[in-house]
């Protein structure tokens, strides 16, 4: 139950417990950072005008190696 709640999915990226926790915070402030340029640019459209596209396009391109 353990490993299946908690490693298989790490595992099955090549990475360990401890990698794969560390990558996905990382991951998730990355987009939170890109979440709140674009609240940021509702508001003030002449601020953040493509910084959640380049985060998200990143983001995409570090998925995509890591497959």
């Amino acid at each position: 139950m353990i490993d299946r709640i908690f490693l298989k999915h790490p595992r099955s990226v090549g990475e360990n417990y401890f990698e794969h926790m560390a990558f996905a915070i990382a991951f998730s402030l990355r987009l939170f950072t890109a979440a709140l340029a674009c609240l940021i640019h509702a508001f003030i459209p002449a601020l953040f005008e493509s910084k959640a596209s380049r985060i998200v396009k990143h983001l995409n391109n570090v998925l995509q190696e890591n497959r």
